[in-house]
């Protein structure tokens, strides 16, 4: 039998390794109102800093709410925040008027940046706002006084930030190596599949390199309706059996409840899901923080939307038939062992009730539950926020020495040579062909960082095909 560390180990390594496991449990969006084209270079940076969620499609043309002004301009300010600039000591002036007009949420936004010793700030905040990019007028004035709507609201908080973070030298630079083959250049970024320790924004050398690739190319395409279709379909069972058939009584009615205390989502629903779609969701949340995003907006997501909005064309190494068959060829006892393990992850064993701790103990063993191995989980969980800070700084020696691949790859665990062995490959094979296109090509290929580093990853499978790969030097 496989130790419970070492099964939790693997699990949480997957969580770097695998974009598309997430079920699609949400309710649809609306459908979309057209937005301006000038809108969709904010789209990505807005929506990943949580400035607004899907109402931008509906609601981008109607006036702000004051609650939404307030929202924005308390996540400007927490951005703001960590820059370290040095706080402003010179007294406020008069108190500003703070409303849905232009010229309030400008107040709201010049608070903000206020706060701290930035240059300018002593200016009007009109005037300040204008000077570092995040306030333009039509030609014939500011329109102060007239009503704002959300998305121009959207659109001063988020150059606000974004200018900010460019004065600073600041930002998340991402595990990013350039390879070269001819006049080809191809952007590796290595990935993690999640939002956290506050990740966005991105630096402007890294959203640069985004917008400059003729092709930005990801383990799936996100954009494929049919494959989403597709892993839809593998999610659920089509064989007239249903959840309740698949695991323990007691496991059974352990992740019904779990699921909608947590999640809201009814039972006649959490049963038409097998093991491994629900295991992968609660352990999405295990992993998130207090600076999750409301829109928990995975890297890889944020680089796909920023390409898409520009047009750049997208490519996929694997399809979703693929990486859904990862986990759906696991072994029942195998798909029991995850959703149990991603429970675990996720609740805390001293809150569970006895109930609970049954259902888990009787798939995990007791073991799982002793406080030895809750140490050992929180010390592995806690390598993601590690990870995560070691992806903001590009710092891809302190990744491959602290993300145990060769353990994992030489491990019992069933998962092990899907996630590796089976798929590094293909990954390098992918490379490779980008750069030995005719002609020159600049491309960007996102993938799981843990794909990238050790002997049979991206970055030394194409040094030993003689191709020159370099980690990008940090600006």
């Amino acid at each position: 039998m496989i130790p419970m560390k070492r099964k939790l180990l693997a699990l949480i390594l997957a969580l770097g390794l695998l974009v598309c496991t997430v079920p699609a449990l949400a309710e649809e969006a609306p459908q979309p109102e057209p937005l301006p084209g000038w809108s969709y270079g904010i789209l990505a940076d807005g929506y990943a800093l949580g400035l607004f969620g899907d109402e931008i499609y509906t609601g981008h043309s109607q006036t702000v709410t004051l609650e939404q002004v307030t929202t924005m301009a308390d996540l400007a300010a927490g951005k703001l925040a960590l820059l370290g600039a040095a706080p402003r000591t010179q007294p406020a002036d008069e108190a500003l008027v703070l409303d849905t007009t232009r010229g309030g949420v400008v107040n709201a936004l010049y608070q903000a940046a206020a706060a701290y010793d930035f240059p300018g700030i002593e200016a009007d905040p009109a005037d300040y706002l204008v000077s570092v990019g995040a306030l333009c007028g039509d030609g014939t004035g500011l329109h102060l006084d007239r009503p704002c709507t959300l998305l121009e609201a959207a659109a001063m908080a988020n150059a606000l930030v974004l200018s900010l973070y460019d004065s600073y030298n600041a930002g998340s630079l991402g595990l990013l190596w350039a390879a070269t083959g001819g006049e080809n250049t191809l952007y590796l970024l290595g990935s993690i599949h999640t939002d956290r320790n506050n990740v966005y924004p991105f630096h402007k050398q890294l959203r640069d390199i985004i917008l400059s690739a003729d092709q930005v190319s990801f383990e799936l395409d996100f954009n494929d309706q049919a494959g989403l279709a597709e892993f839809a379909a593998m999610q659920m069972y089509t064989d007239g059996t249903t959840l309740a058939d698949h695991l323990s009584p007691a496991l059974y009615q352990a992740t019904v409840d779990i699921a909608q205390t947590l999640l809201g989502i009814p039972e006649e629903v959490i049963v038409l899901y097998k093991p491994w779609a629900l295991a992968t969701v609660f352990q999405s949340l295990s992993i998130t923080d207090e600076t999750t995003g409301s829109n928990a907006m995975a890297l890889d997501l944020y680089v796909n939307a920023k390409a898409v909005n520009a047009g750049i064309p997208i490519g996929a190494v694997e399809t979703y038939a693929f990486q859904g068959g990862i986990f759906d060829g696991l072994s029942p006892e195998y798909q029991q062992v995850y959703l149990a393990s991603s429970l675990l992850m996720l609740l805390d064993v001293d809150a569970m009730d006895q109930s609970t701790r049954d259902a888990l103990a009787g798939v995990l063993g007791e073991d799982a539950l002793t406080a030895d191995t809750q140490q050992a989980l929180e010390e592995e969980t806690a390598l993601i926020g590690l990870w995560m800070d070691q992806w903001k700084a590009r710092d891809t020696e302190g990744f491959a020495a602290s993300y145990p691949k060769d353990e994992v790859i030489h491990s019992e665990d069933e998962l092990n040579s899907k996630l590796f062995t089976d798929r590094d490959p293909g990954m390098i094979a992918y490379a490779e062909d980008f750069l030995t296109q005719e002609g020159a090509h600049t491309g960007l290929l996102v993938v799981g960082a843990g794909h990238m580093i050790g002997d049979g990853g991206i970055v030394q499978g194409l040094r030993d095909l003689g191709y020159t790969v370099e980690v990008v030097p940090v600006p």
